[in-house]
């Protein structure tokens, strides 16, 4: 029931929002650092380590971080860098290993960022990111999960919608082609659609959600 829940109000989100694309900008990281005095201990980036997977092994919340660390929409953490963890007392040892990373995210295909998390054109934000693609490029399931959604969606064109652990969705729009259905089980780096909705540049949107509001996917990805 909770399910059926979240998907009616996800669903009914996307009918009221859009998506937006901007001029190319460069990646931008961790640059800020806490206040001097406050409780927490820095930890050091290592590879295949996320925003995310950082937050939930100190379990403290991400937003915690990202504001204790001042981390912009267009931030991603790259290996070797220190980010602060508010209220920690040691620094861990984050295992990343087959099983971990079939628990997070992956990038659903490769291409150039061409827009950022809520960057705005005209009355509209972005809720996702915008990667460049060619037409007929796979798009991958970003983690494990069920097909909710799976169709048309004003806004977003042929629109692919999982369902994964943790109240956790993830949307894959701006597809030429779906290669799977409502209710299909997929596993992470399934092929689940092809880019191609005639744009030029050609791109695919993605958006991560948690309890059908949407996140940053920069902070989930590798």
């Amino acid at each position: 029931m909770n399910l059926k829940i979240n998907y009616i109000i996800l669903i009914l989100l996307f009918a009221v929002s859009g998506c937006a694309t901007v001029k190319t900008k460069k990646d931008y990281i961790v640059g800020g650092f806490s206040e001097k005095g406050r409780q927490g201990v820095y930890h050091k980036v290592q590879k295949g380590e996320t925003l995310w997977s950082i937050a939930k092994a100190y379990d403290v919340s991400m937003k915690d971080v990202i504001d204790s660390n001042r981390i912009p929409n267009v931030a991603r953490v790259e290996e070797g860098q220190l980010v602060f963890i508010p209220g920690a007392h040691a620094s861990k040892e984050i295992i990343v290993n087959k099983e971990s990373r079939e628990g997070g995210f992956a990038w659903p295909v490769r291409g150039k960022l061409i827009s950022y998390f809520h960057e705005r054109k005209g009355a509209y934000f972005n809720k996702g990111i915008d990667i460049q693609a060619r037409d007929g490029d796979i798009v991958r399931a970003a983690r494990r999960g069920q097909v909710v959604f799976a169709d048309y969606l004003m806004g977003y064109g042929h629109t692919v919608i999982l369902s994964h652990a943790d109240e956790f969705f993830s949307v894959y729009a701006r597809n030429g082609k779906l290669l799977v259905g409502l209710n299909d089980p997929v596993h992470q780096g399934q092929e689940i659609a092809r880019v191609g909705q005639g744009e030029n540049p050609s791109y695919m949107h993605f958006e991560i959600r948690k309890r059908s509001l949407e996140d940053n996917p920069l902070y989930y990805l590798p």
